[in-house]
């Protein structure tokens, strides 16, 4: 079998529900942590950077898990159903399920948000975090606080808000419950106490997530390993050859060789 085409398996949840995820084991004996790659907003793990990643995993014979969250790619729900409380929930439920020994969280975009509140729920778990255009608290700053008083008013009349996306043929389903959710977990008012080692990768011609969003994460954790790289031409994917070497070897340097 191809080690980077794992099968799809399904993980069984309490409400039914079945989480989708393909993963690599490691050998017995391997001491490194494994990899989790958490995708994000109205992504699956058949993306450029999860396939990536584990095709680099399993080069080296690394553990490594992607998955889909409820409402994504091949996993059960209706993504105007999701909320960040229920996609974290998603992302303890493989990692205590499908992962032994630390791990190494790599989250995109929304995936960054979602591994920030993993590392919180499970901090003995956690040997570092890799942020690739992490967007924590996206819900507030950059949706409800972009929208007009008109998509509110339909936001509030109707629970569902359409947008076009750049990046589907679908248009995005942004949800009253999605909003009302994410105010739950908003992270970047305070301190936030994450200690494991943090590396952020942002694009700074990024139209999506400001690039300054990494870096007031980077204030906001207690953490004194953090490190921030600004791609000065990049844009929200990081996903061009050079990206996905510098992710890989960003993870690679928290991984050990």
């Amino acid at each position: 079998m191809n080690h980077t085409e794992a099968p799809i398996e399904t993980l069984a949840r309490p409400d039914g529900g079945r989480i989708a995820y393909r993963r690599l084991v490691a050998p017995p004996g391997d001491r490194r942590p494994g990899v989790v790659f958490l995708t994000g907003f109205a992504s699956d793990m058949s993306g450029g950077k999860a396939s990536a990643l584990a095709a680099w995993a399993a080069a080296r014979g690394q553990a490594m898990l992607r998955f889909d969250y409820f409402g994504h790619g091949q996993s059960s729900g209706r993504f105007r159903d999701g909320t960040i409380g229920r996609w974290t929930e998603d992302v303890l439920a493989v990692i205590d399920a499908l992962t032994t020994g630390p791990q190494i969280l790599v989250g995109s975009s929304m995936g960054g948000w979602i591994m920030l509140l993993a590392a919180l729920a499970r901090p003995d778990r956690i040997a570092g975090l890799v942020g690739i255009a992490a967007a924590p608290d996206f819900t507030e700053d950059l949706m409800w606080d972009r929208m007009s008083a008109t998509q509110r008013e339909a936001l509030a009349r109707d629970g569902v808000l359409l947008e076009p996306s750049k990046y589907t043929d679908a248009p995005y389903e942004m949800s009253r419950a999605l909003i009302e959710d994410g105010r739950r977990h908003l992270l970047l008012r305070s301190r936030i106490d994450i200690r494991c080692p943090v590396r952020l990768l942002h694009g700074m011609a990024d139209p999506d997530v400001p690039w300054e969003t990494s870096a007031r994460l980077a204030e906001q954790l207690a953490s004194d390993d953090v490190v921030v790289t600004l791609i000065r031409d990049g844009d929200h994917r990081l996903s061009r050859d050079a990206d996905l070497q510098r992710l890989l070897a960003t993870v690679e340097e928290l991984s050990g060789p």
